[in-house]
């Protein structure tokens, strides 16, 4: 299957390449890294096309995802974080959708959805405040999906808890300069943005429950299987892709230096079992991550598509392998990274950014496999899982 954008961002790899280390040296997206997403359509994956965009199926966004990450892991990053926004953003009011796309389809919208913030119910909407960390590529953004709690009249949360997505525009929150020095993934410019009494309007609101439960794209009467998909499987589809793509880039790294590699004992890379083995251990297990991941996405959206409920379970199932692939690529990229000699930690050799880039993103809340294995294997015994936090991303 022809998948057009990763061939045009294909013809222009060198070019993403160069501009690994200006992304990282800025602590953003170079303005020339954010074109060539721009230009192809990287962002516009997911978007309906009635919007602009391409719709295209789950599985190409996230090939191309791992393919732009391969090439530099920040600009693979914000491709799949802020390529998934239109996806939500598709089930959102018409109004706010004609606001962002109107009148330029390639609009981007940044995030977190962490429910930092408090909103305050007022007439015809609410006054929303709070401050977030980690809104990856948000200078190239001019809109944002914001987590925050509902609040009573005095902006207290209310109890039993219910979190809500607000949408805002880029002139009513402010993004923090200076607030994202980290140890990988520096071009991602994922900086803390702050929001001041802002007021946002009913329609721009999303009930976090219909989100995660799949009625809020329904009740829009959206019909292509890709918007029918549970969140717990799209949303971590574009951070999983980019941290499998920067462990694939890691390898084309680690394989072009080793070549002609003399080890200080004198013997050749290509005399070394040892370090022969890892690499194509370190291959395949990266493969077997890439396939998981993608198995997983198609079998679901074929599932939906079929007119099939994907439940609890097999959404815990699902995102066990998600989050079970990205540990096993970075796995396995250490492998090698470690038989790379110590020329490779210079800062002039890519190897260890794509290190760097792929630690830092396994870090991500979202791969964290304490509670979803806890509450996948209870599944697996036919035991409910308690209600509460373990609960929340399935």
């Amino acid at each position: 299957m022809t998948n057009r954008v990763l061939d045009t961002i294909m013809e222009r790899a060198e070019e993403l390449r160069e501009l690994g280390p200006v992304n990282e040296n800025l602590g953003r997206l170079d303005d020339k890294a954010a074109k060539v997403l721009r230009d192809a359509g990287a962002i516009r994956m997911l978007q309906p096309a009635a919007h602009g965009g391409l719709e295209v199926h789950p599985r190409e966004f996230a090939e191309t995802v791992m393919g732009i990450a391969a090439l530099d892991g920040s600009s693979g990053w914000c491709a799949g974080i802020v390529g998934v926004h239109p996806w939500e953003m598709a089930y959102a009011d018409p109004k706010v959708r004609e606001e962002i796309w109107g009148e330029d389809p390639n609009t981007w919208i940044a995030s977190p959805y962490a429910p930092m913030g408090v909103a305050r119910p007022v007439d015809g909407g609410y006054v929303f405040s709070g401050r977030w960390q980690f809104s990856s590529g948000t200078d190239h953004c001019d809109w944002i999906f914001l987590g925050g709690m509902l609040g009573d009249t005095e902006g207290r949360p209310v109890q039993p808890p219910r979190m809500l997505h607000l949408i805002l525009p880029r002139s009513d929150y402010e993004i923090v300069e200076d607030s994202w020095n980290v140890a990988g993934l520096k071009g991602t410019g994922s900086k803390d943005v702050i929001v001041r009494d802002a007021f946002v309007p009913d329609y721009r609101v999303l009930e976090f429950d219909k989100v995660i439960d799949g009625s809020a794209p329904r009740e829009a009467g959206l019909t292509n299987p890709s918007y029918l998909m549970p969140f717990s499987c799209v949303f971590p589809l574009g951070i999983t892709s980019a941290v499998i793509g920067i462990c694939e880039g890691a390898l084309y790294h680690h394989l072009d230096y080793q070549r002609g590699r003399v080890q200080i004992t004198g013997t050749k890379i290509k005399d070394d079992p040892y370090v022969l083995y890892a690499i194509s251990e370190a291959a395949e297990e990266i493969k077997a991550s890439r396939t998981a991941l993608l198995d997983n996405v198609s079998r679901v959206h074929d599932k939906v598509a079929a007119g099939k409920e994907i439940g609890f379970a097999e959404r815990a199932a699902g995102r066990r392998t998600q989050v079970r692939a990205a540990w096993r690529a970075v796995q396995a990229m250490n492998e090698i990274v470690v038989r790379s000699g110590g020329n490779a930690m210079r800062t002039d050799n890519p190897i260890q950014r794509f290190w760097r880039d792929a630690h830092v993103g396994l870090a991500h809340a979202i791969h964290v496999p304490g509670a979803v294995y806890h509450v996948s294997a209870l599944t697996d015994l036919d035991i409910e899982p308690p209600q509460g936090p373990m609960r929340s991303m399935i």
